[in-house]
C-alpha cells in the first residue's frame, strides 16, 4: 500500500466523525484549488460542514478520537465568534479548519459539490465555479492568485453565466459592487494569457 499524501492521511482520519455527525460537507480552500487549478504549496486543509445537530462539543470530541486536536484554549466562544473549529492533526501536524456551514449559500455549495477520488478517499470538493466565488468574495491577494490558477486551468470548462449570477446575488446581498468588476478583469487576465 502506498503512503498517502500528509493532506490525504488527514481527510481519511477526519472523514469518519465528519460522515458520522453531518449530513453534508466539502473541501474547499487550497487543497480544492490544487484539485481545479495549479498544484501550489499549502500547509492547510479547510472544509465546510453542515451538522446533523446542534451538538458541536460531541462532534469535536469525535474528532479528538481521530487524531485531532483543537488549536484554541477555549472552543465554544470562538467557534460562536467564528463559525470555525481550528484543528491540528497530530499525526501529520497539518491544521484543519472545520468551517460550520451557515444556511443558504453554503447549503448551494454543498449541494454542488462533486465527489473527487483523492488517494483513495472519495471527497466532497466545492466545484471549481463556486471555488471561484468564494476566492473573489474573499478577494485578498492569494485568494486572487487562486482564481487565477483555476482560470488558467478550466477556463473554457467553466459555468461563467453561474458564476457571474452568484456574485450579482452577492453583491445585492452585501450592498457591495466591487465582486463582478473583480472577477470580469480575471476572466480578461486569463483570457489574454491564453495560447
Amino acid at each position: 500500500m502506498p503512503h498517502k499524501s500528509p493532506p490525504a492521511e488527514l481527510l481519511a482520519a477526519a472523514a469518519g466523525a465528519i460522515e458520522k455527525w453531518c449530513d453534508g460537507w466539502y473541501l474547499f480552500g487550497a487543497q480544492a484549488v490544487v484539485i481545479w487549478g495549479r498544484p501550489r504549496l499549502t500547509a492547510d486543509v479547510d472544509v465546510t460542514i453542515r451538522l446533523r445537530s446542534e451538538d458541536t462539543v460531541s462532534f469535536w470530541h469525535d474528532m479528538e478520537r481521530a487524531g485531532f486536536r483543537l488549536r484554541v484554549p477555549e472552543p465554544e466562544p470562538f467557534l460562536a465568534r467564528t463559525r470555525v473549529l481550528p484543528f491540528l492533526h497530530v499525526p501529520t501536524q497539518l491544521p484543519l479548519d472545520v468551517v460550520l456551514a451557515g444556511p443558504g449559500i453554503e447549503d448551494r455549495f454543498i449541494e454542488r459539490a462533486v465527489r473527487i477520488e483523492i488517494e483513495g478517499l472519495s471527497v466532497p470538493v466545492a466545484s471549481p465555479e463556486d471555488l471561484i466565488v468564494m476566492k473573489v468574495l474573499a478577494g485578498r491577494p492569494k485568494d486572487l492568485e487562486d482564481v487565477r490558477s483555476v482560470l488558467a486551468e478550466r477556463l473554457t470548462k467553466l459555468d461563467a453565466a453561474y458564476i457571474r449570477s452568484m456574485l450579482g446575488k452577492l453583491e445585492q446581498a452585501l450592498g457591495q459592487s466591487d465582486l463582478l468588476p473583480l472577477l470580469e478583469a480575471e476572466i480578461a487576465h486569463a483570457k489574454r494569457l491564453r495560447p
